[in-house]
């Protein structure tokens, strides 16, 4: 009998692209993030069940092209699963934990 286990065969975030390579408006927009960031793990020091993201693909579905906003933030998801980090945000491997808020930057263009 044939088992199917359809999580064995969705990608893992090394074969998925990490980011659009979009380039931002300015670098105020990266600082903006970088600061949000800072404010999180200081306000967040004891905590290791949240993520913030920039400028990071969310996958959220298999053979979809990724979301990717200028910042997001997840909580219920480990800080740091794996020492390199996250390369992207795969919904599959996050145990289905979808980011409870996204930035993007208003821009000219």
């Amino acid at each position: 009998m044939l088992q199917y286990k359809p999580l064995s065969h969705l990608p893992t975030a090394e074969e998925l692209p990490e980011t659009d390579h979009e380039p931002v408006d300015s670098e105020l927009q990266t600082w903006v993030s970088t600061l949000l960031a800072i404010l999180l793990t200081w306000l967040w020091k004891e905590r290791t069940d949240w993520f913030w993201g920039v400028n990071l693909g969310i996958y959220y579905e298999q053979n979809k092209s990724a979301i990717v906003p200028d910042g997001f933030l997840s909580l219920g998801v480990e800080l740091i699963p794996e020492p390199r980090g996250r390369l992207s945000y795969v919904l599959w491997r996050e145990n289905n934990v979808v980011p409870l808020l996204a930035l993007e930057y208003v821009s000219k263009t």
